[in-house]
């Protein structure tokens, strides 16, 4: 912790029950020194800033209020949990945040108690903590509350409807808070908001509420429609938006100041010891970035940042070598659609993430976010295809799970040509496991009329969307990775390829890599190596996994003793498609001797790429490694050259 940051009240909270032995009145400091806190620790590690700065009160209040962890506390999607970490005994490795070995950048069951439940993607909060209502109402000898914070774009997935649905027609007790910080819904209206919240959270309010509904049940049917109705409007005139969850079954509170201790803690009192049956919502305005002047005035910049100096908020920028792959797919989209009106673009809530925020400054008109809404995504785009239109859904490979059934029954069942721009394909650094693009290839390849193809470096990426814009007879799907290319020549243009068919990029006759995706340079690399050990090595580069190059893949099987097959993807992908080719060809009666690199069946810890894809042998070292092994030799203690 540097000198200068001063937290006298901060340094005696290590949790939450220290935390509660605070005054009521001690409580604005503390939350001052851990938005300092976390402003400083984040400076050094990166992160999601701009979420975490403005919940800081409410996480104050939640703990403080609420007797977590018996009490669960859910925070959805999990990036606004800084402040969280740092108040449930983790501020000693707050500064190892999204580092190897260090904290998550995201709740982690496996790595609090009080984290009750793990999340990175968003909408989750609502339908688990649900779960967790109803296993206590069946337990009968428990009676701690579930608290579900959601916010930051999560309410515009349809998931969290679906759970409020659910929710509202049960009678389990369930505190829903709404972090609403980009004021979608509808502003605290100052002191006569915060009264008003206070009063109908309370006690007498909601006692009065009861009786006054179990009266108007006995009036004539005429009378109690209009005592309903009349209900209604009177609560309408002062919630301001709570119609839609009062219609849900919730009892709405709010909107209160999510900054404002004075009005959150009396608030979260009164529903914490609300005696009423069935879920609560509370809906709490605040400022992404609250509390520092640069992430005030810029929320999406300061969304993510990587380090930067806490006094002028400046990012440190990296001394790139080679454009990002998303740089060069969004620049080739736009290239592509400038000769081409038919393209259209789309994406879940993640324009500046997936480039297409340069694709919607210059196509406004053909650009769609639809927020966080990756089924609706998908078929919006089916639908699009059907009329002659050439939609691309860039989307990170882990999100893309979110819509499965969609790809399968609204895409591939229909043969539509939609395209698929996978970003984040395979192990993505700091964000860790939960956005790691594992399985896009398996659960892909599986479907028929699906084409699947993965950029061995950004000027193949380059040609690649050129093939996929050329492509309307099938739906496509492009992989690429997080990160910078390989600094190879750019083409001018792209040149749409052979669907189906790979390339041979060196030549040897010993062993064969073939290679699907960025771990190219790796073989390459792994070739020189073994080449200097005496095993001449080809090197292939696959293209497409779907539809397989089987006139390569059994050239390359007949005409080498070893043939390894390597990708970053899980079991079931590349690899398991190329044995299964093997194996028909009758290419595994041989002799062959075959082996398939692959991601190990586990979720690997966030860490810098080049650590992960070590830790998952898939880099130069591993490729030696398992050529060896399928020599029946230890590549460690081989020091002569082969044969």
């Amino acid at each position: 912790m540097p000198d200068s940051l001063k937290t006298p009240l901060l340094d005696r909270v290590v949790v939450p029950d220290d935390l509660r032995r605070l005054e009521t009145g001690e409580l604005r400091q503390l939350a001052d020194e851990l938005r300092e806190e976390t402003i400083a620790a984040v400076s050094q590690t990166g992160g999601h800033l701009g979420s975490s700065l403005g919940v800081v009160e409410l996480t104050v209040a939640l703990h403080y209020v609420f007797n977590t962890p018996e009490d669960r506390l859910i925070w959805d999607v999990g990036h606004q949990a800084y402040p969280h970490k740092i108040l449930t005994g983790r501020r000693d490795r707050i500064r190892t945040l999204r580092q190897g070995g260090g904290l998550s950048g995201f709740t982690k069951r496996a790595e609090s108690p009080y984290d009750p439940f793990g999340a990175a993607h968003s909408s989750t909060s609502i339908s688990a903590g649900l779960g967790m209502a109803v296993a206590r109402d069946l337990d009968k000898s428990k009676h701690n509350h579930v608290v579900a914070v959601i916010g930051d774009g999560s309410m515009s997935a349809g998931m969290a409807y679906e759970a409020l649905n659910n929710a509202g027609g049960m009678d389990s007790n369930l505190i829903v808070v709404l972090n609403d910080n980009d004021m979608s819904i509808a502003p605290p209206v100052g002191a006569l908001s915060a009264y008003l919240a206070r009063l109908m959270s309370g006690k007498p309010y909601l006692s009065l509420r009861e009786i006054g509904k179990q009266f108007a049940q006995h009036l004539p049917r005429r009378l109690h429609e209009q005592a309903v109705r009349a209900e209604e409007f009177a609560r309408n005139m002062i919630t301001h938006g709570g119609t839609l969850f009062e219609e849900l079954g919730f009892y709405y509170v709010g909107p209160i100041d999510g900054h404002n201790l004075d009005h959150l803690l009396p608030v979260l009192k009164n529903v914490r010891e609300a005696k009423r049956k069935g879920p609560i919502l509370v809906h709490c305005v605040t400022q992404k970035g609250k509390g520092y002047p640069p992430a005030e005035t810029s929320a999406d910049k300061y969304h993510g940042v990587v380090k930067f100096d806490v006094a002028t908020g400046a990012q440190v920028k990296s001394n790139a070598k080679a454009p990002s792959y998303t740089k060069v797919f969004a620049d080739a989209l736009v290239n592509e659609a400038k000769k081409d009106t038919k393209i259209v673009a789309i994406t879940a809530a993640m324009p500046s993430g997936t480039g297409l925020d340069l694709f919607g400054k210059l196509f406004p008109e053909r650009c769609f976010d639809v927020g966080i809404a990756e089924q609706h995504a998908v078929t919006f785009a089916a639908g699009l295809a059907t009329e002659g239109y050439k939609p691309f859904v860039a989307i990170y490979s882990t999100f893309l799970q979110r819509a499965y059934d969609q790809v399968v029954h609204d895409v591939a069942l229909q043969n539509l040509p939609v395209r698929f721009a996978m970003d984040r394909a395979g192990l993505v650094g700091a964000d860790g496991p939960t956005h790691a693009g594992s399985f896009d290839v398996a659960y892909l390849g599986c479907l028929p009329n699906m084409v699947l193809m993965a950029a061995a470096d950004e000027a193949d990426l380059v040609h690649m969307v050129a093939t996929q814009v050329a492509c309307d007879q099938h739906p496509t799907a492009l992989r690429y990775p997080r990160g910078e290319g390989m600094n190879v020549p750019m083409p001018l243009e792209g040149t749409p390829l052979e669907i189906g068919k790979g390339r041979i990029i060196r030549e040897g006759h010993k062993v064969a890599l073939l290679s699907y995706g960025t771990r190219l340079a790796e073989c390459l690399q792994a070739a020189d190596e073994l080449a200097a050990l005496g095993l001449s090595t080809t090197v292939a580069d696959a293209r497409f996994a779907k539809p397989l190059d089987v006139d390569l893949l059994t050239r390359l099987a007949r005409e080498h003793e070893v043939l390894i097959t390597v990708e970053e993807g899980s079991i079931g992908g590349f690899g398991s498609f190329c044995l299964h080719a093997l194996a028909e060809h009758g290419l595994l009666d041989r002799g062959l001797r075959v082996r398939s690199m692959v991601l190990p069946d586990s979720y690997i810890d966030h860490d810098t790429q080049p650590a992960m894809y070590a830790v998952a042998g898939l880099d130069r070292k591993g490729i030696v490694t398992k050529v060896f092994e399928a020599l029946g030799k230890d590549a460690a203690k081989e020091t002569v050259r082969l044969a």
